[in-house]
């Protein structure tokens, strides 16, 4: 991916590589640099959330554009692209860590851990959102000074953050219905296995034995919860993969089918062709072109 900018921060080349390393600032105090706006880049290995307390933002993220209004908080895995328009009475915060140390932090609750794979956008919308820019701030109380135990206080302020944005967000709602609920569980599962082994082609039959049930038992839960089926999500998933180094990098689309799994070219080409409606190389041609427009 060598025609998307990365970043250690929106900016900057270079980080410490010190343990348990957290960096926090205002939104305002870096994106004012740039007119309040960040282009798309990504971050190699960190993790970052965005909490929008005032304002109205463009999130951009691997190149799907949602409006958001304050209050919203955003989560951006590592190497997912991102950018960012912003009003210019914006105010609020960005963390930033290491996604190794995000790992380490949720080692006990892999569950949780894995919801936190993919981007995930909260609007105004979500209930309990705006009690988070107090937990937010007190993080960064902490994190600014030293004092005994800060590094433990950090890690467990970090924990009990993770925490509240994974049942705000991503926990369903508590229901009487015990069915439903380990369906739920079932699907987070699932989702998680897609995330790490969507370019390996696997079988159907691979991630329904990893989760203990069966294909056809998979297939009805994602119907139910996604309205498709477990192989079109899997395919969903290599599609947006597809589409991201279609569009942010050099590669040819001989090379991206090889990344994402697809030893023929040819096969490659007719998968995208059909889940996409174009071919890759018209995909990326307009991309471009669109790309091109907007900067004009």
């Amino acid at each position: 991916m060598t025609d998307i900018p990365v970043y250690a921060l929106y900016g900057e080349d270079t980080y410490s590589e010190e343990q348990n390393w957290l960096h926090w600032e205002t939104i305002t105090s870096r994106s004012q640099l740039y007119g309040f706006h960040i282009a798309p880049h990504r971050h190699e290995q960190f993790f970052q959330v965005l909490f929008l307390a005032r304002g109205a933002a463009r999130v951009t993220l691997d190149g799907l554009e949602t409006a958001l209004a304050a209050p919203a908080l955003v989560t951006v895995p590592a190497l997912t692209v991102h950018g960012y328009a912003f009003s210019p009475d914006v105010e609020g915060f960005v963390l930033t860590l290491f996604e190794r140390d995000l790992a380490g932090l949720l080692a006990d609750v892999p569950d949780i851990l894995a919801g936190f794979a993919r981007p995930c956008i909260l609007g105004p919308e979500t209930e309990g959102l705006s009690p988070l820019a107090a937990d937010i701030a007190r993080l960064a109380q902490e994190a600014d000074r030293a004092a005994p135990g800060q590094a433990l206080a950090v890690r467990a302020r970090l924990v009990l953050l993770f925490l509240a944005i994974h049942r705000i967000g991503r926990a369903g709602p508590v229901t009487a219905d015990g069915a439903a609920a380990v369906a739920a569980r079932h699907l987070r599962a699932f989702q998680a296995l897609v995330d790490r082994h969507y370019r390996d082609n696997r079988a159907l039959s691979f991630y329904a034995g990893a989760l203990g049930i069966s294909t056809t038992h998979l297939n009805r839960i994602c119907r139910r919860e996604l309205g498709t089926t477990a192989l079109s999500a899997i395919e969903g998933r290599v599609l947006v993969e597809a589409k991201r180094y279609l569009k942010f990098s050099a590669l040819s689309v001989k090379e991206i089918g090889i990344i994402l799994g697809y030893a023929d070219p040819a096969y490659f080409t007719r998968f995208f062709t059909q889940a996409a409606g174009v071919t890759p190389s018209r995909f990326r041609a307009l991309s471009r072109s669109e790309e091109a427009a907007l900067t004009a």
